[in-house]
């Protein structure tokens, strides 16, 4: 895998009535160490404010996701297991409860793609239930195509 990379992040919030889809594509910079993956890339919101720097650490059944900025968290998905966290706002502050259900992972030397499904709760009411899928791949990969 080389330093940069190209990360695609998609995911589904599912209620009882809806489900929204969420897509995030941009460049970012991979580096392994320590036997995890580390993924760090920048996050727009809008045209005024600063970025949101993200960094996406992957273990082999621990998925980190950390937001520092106008919207601050730090995200904890371990496999049947509930993880508390406050998420940041410009508002205020948001208890956010995250009950991981399930981890996939493959990754080869080009690739690295990781899908988690879990229970989202806020202020200890389950909000929804969401899949999110992360992909990472080398822009060396001959085979990239955005869908």
């Amino acid at each position: 895998m080389t330093k940069d990379v190209i990360v695609s992040i998609s995911g589904l919030q599912m209620d009882m009535e809806n489900a929204a889809p969420l897509e995030v594509i941009t460049v970012g910079n991979y580096y392994f160490k320590n036997g995890k993956h580390y993924i760090l890339f920048d996050e727009m919101s809008d045209a005024d404010s600063a970025p949101t720097k993200n960094t996406i650490k992957i273990d082999n059944n621990r998925v980190d996701v950390i937001k520092k900025g106008e919207n601050s968290a730090h995200m904890v998905f371990e496999p049947d297991r509930k993880n508390m966290t406050y998420y940041q706002t410009p508002f205020g502050s948001l208890l956010v409860g995250i009950n991981t259900l399930g981890i996939s992972h493959k990754e080869d030397d080009l690739n690295i793609h990781t899908k988690i499904d879990y229970a989202l709760e806020v202020n200890y009411s389950h909000m929804s239930d969401c899949s999110i899928e992360i992909n990472i791949k080398s822009k060396d990969d001959k085979n990239f195509r955005l869908h």
